[in-house]
């Protein structure tokens, strides 16, 4: 005799464990699975994000901006710190520590809102039944009127790096190195290249960073991305464009590299090398043949816009899906399929998902790029706004970086904001919630904003549009 549920959710990351939540609120009996085990060998909830994502690599790159700044920022302050030092392993300490209390503060909610936690690994098979075969191999079937699948992803592999312990390892690896080493590579110049390189160049490694791509942040407005470029190599990272890594060695402790470019073939030795060139959806072992669902040509659940897949009752949301592969994305496909699920008409719109990359300064997008409106021939007005004239970032001694608003020529709604600066991701809610609402840059002109904030580049961003920043030479004159 198998339990039955109203729904199931197979992985509890932050799409699947927010669905089983938001379920049970919503008075539907609920019951998540989740397989995986913490570094102690104990099962925990959170998915990629909390354990080996999001907030670790989080942790990490605060603890590193910290330390630089106090070496290196602090006397323009007016601040005397003396033999500043960092605890690599007092800092990944710290980082397990954090993780330990969100994991367990996800158990702490499952037991709260009543959902019952299967440790394992969930199957979905025919007939919405889901088969789970714990950690010591023994199996039971729960079955359910509405299934969730929210495996999550894993790292992409490449066969000219092949992962080899202490030397070439994944992001996942990247976060457990204990000692700053001299000489670091990364292949994958995207978000999570730039954000592991950013990090230990702090701590004091010399770090290449190999982009396979003659353009670097491609997804970004470029003209953001040309200046985020600048910005981190006079930071010290070395960044290799059109770099396409052909082949590796292991030679002792080391690693040799062979990578080409226009130039022609070079080798570079490293002490460590970070493959980080994307991520895939988890689906092995997820799917029986008989389940009814099915994967589209990239290796992703097909699902509509409502996250239904082809099986009656069956959805999937966050990084096996199409779409960006982001924990807030995931979170709100989960609570707008729970919300379906509970008899509600919920929307959600995939063309207000903000973007950040958690550099320093960081960079954060939401809507069009500049780019991709040209190609479609969409006739926009853009606003810009440099940090360097704006007063909290003079105080604050950040001033790089800059605000840009892309507006409609005709109707004036914004359809885009690209922000490179501190707490660039912060502030980009204000472009997200003017895409939600399908604000005006007029509407964002008028609105008055504190002072003295960072968020002020965003208004005169806004006013810029038209030509009326305040506290910028205009060239258009005012209407």
């Amino acid at each position: 005799m198998s339990d039955k549920y109203d729904v199931v959710v197979i992985g509890a990351g932050p799409g699947g464990y927010v669905a089983a939540i938001r379920a049970a609120q919503l008075g539907l009996k609920t019951a998540c699975v989740e397989k995986w085990i913490s570094k102690e060998g104990k099962p925990v909830l959170g998915g990629t994000c909390l354990n080996v994502g999001c907030i670790p690599s989080k942790a990490l790159l605060e603890a590193s901006h910290k330390y630089h700044e106090a070496k290196h920022d602090f006397a323009d302050l007016g601040i005397e710190a003396k033999d500043v030092k960092m605890d690599v392993k007092k800092m990944v300490a710290r980082k397990d520590k954090i993780v330990t209390q969100l994991t367990g503060g996800i158990a702490m909610l499952f037991k709260a809102n009543g959902v019952t936690a299967y440790e394992g690994t969930g199957k979905l098979q025919a007939g919405k039944k889901v088969e789970v075969t714990s950690h010591d191999g023994k199996t039971q079937t729960i079955e359910a009127e509405n299934v969730i699948i929210a495996s999550g992803s894993v790292p992409v592999e490449i066969p000219s790096a092949p992962l080899t312990e202490g030397v070439i390892v994944d992001s996942t690896g990247a976060l457990e190195i204990t000692e700053t080493p001299k000489r670091m590579g990364v292949i994958g110049g995207g978000v999570i290249g730039l954000e592991l390189g950013s990090v230990w160049k702090r701590l004091g490694s010399e770090v290449t960073v190999f982009e396979a791509m003659d353009s670097f942040l491609a997804a970004v407005d470029q003209q953001i991305a040309k200046d985020v470029k600048k910005s981190m190599t006079k930071q010290g990272l070395e960044i290799e464009l059109g770099a396409r890594v052909t082949s590796t060695e292991i030679k002792g402790k080391e690693v040799e590299v062979t990578y080409t470019d226009s130039k022609g073939e070079h080798k570079k030795t490293f002490d460590k090398l970070v493959v980080c060139v994307g991520r895939k959806p988890y689906t092995q072992g997820v799917l029986a043949d008989d389940s009814g669902v099915s994967l589209d040509e990239r290796g992703f659940i097909f699902v509509d816009d409502q996250c239904r897949t082809e099986a009656p009752g069956v959805y999937a949301i966050g990084d096996v899906v199409r779409g960006p592969m982001l924990a807030h994305k995931a979170s709100e496909e989960g609570i707008m399929v729970a919300d379906i699920i509970a008899g509600h008409k919920p929307e959600m719109n995939y063309d207000a998902i903000p973007n950040v990359i958690y550099t320093f300064p960081e960079v954060a997008w939401v809507g069009k790029t500049e780019e991709e409106l040209k190609a479609s021939g969409t006739p926009y007005k853009s606003g810009v706004f440099p940090f360097s004239a704006i007063g909290r970032a003079m105080a604050n001694n950040c001033t790089e970086g800059m605000v840009k608003i892309l507006a409609h020529e005709e109707t004036d709604r914004v359809l885009g904001m690209h922000i490179f600066g501190q707490n660039a991701g912060e502030m980009i809610h204000n472009g997200v919630i003017a895409l939600e609402f399908a604000s005006s840059a007029e509407d964002l002109a008028l609105t008055c904003f504190a002072h003295p904030t960072l968020s002020e580049a965003v208004h005169e961003a806004a006013l810029a549009v038209d030509g009326h920043a305040i506290h910028m030479a205009n060239k258009k004159k005012r209407k």
